[in-house]
């Protein structure tokens, strides 16, 4: 077989498996209509944050806002009476919390760590749906 007919060839399979994607893309985009399901995977799941956490009607903006404010520095100053003071107040009381921003600071690194083990429980947890199929095939 010579050089040419040999590039010819590789020419025809390069068209060829054009031509088989974009069948594929039609049949996913037009040619099959899948079925809607209301868990595709753990990442796509829409988050309501009134499942989580209780915030009045009318006043959700104002109790995210105060919880924002306030679970990060009870959790940054009980973090200082635990380990810093030994959970001994007199020693709790001898330290310097008008610092404002350093105590929720600490807070805010502890929650997000909670936060974040239970976001990665929560995906452990998760059981995905077994008959979908994202490209159709099946």
């Amino acid at each position: 077989m010579s050089m040419d007919e040999d590039l010819e060839r590789k020419r025809h399979m390069l068209y060829y498996n054009q031509l088989l994607q974009t069948d594929r893309r039609e049949k996913l985009k037009g040619g099959k209509q899948q079925k809607k399901k209301n868990k595709l995977s753990f990442g796509q799941q829409k988050v309501d944050f009134k499942d989580y956490v209780y915030a009045p009607d009318n006043y959700e903006f104002i109790a995210y806002i105060v919880y924002f404010v306030a679970v990060p520095y009870i959790a940054g100053a009980f973090f200082l009476f635990l380990f810093i003071a030994g959970g001994d107040f007199d020693n709790f009381m001898l330290l310097n919390l008008n610092s404002f921003i350093i105590v929720w600071l600490i807070g805010y690194e502890i929650v997000a760590a909670f936060l974040l083990f239970w976001i990665f429980i929560m995906f452990l947890q998760y059981e995905k749906e077994d008959d979908y199929d994202p490209y159709g095939f099946g």
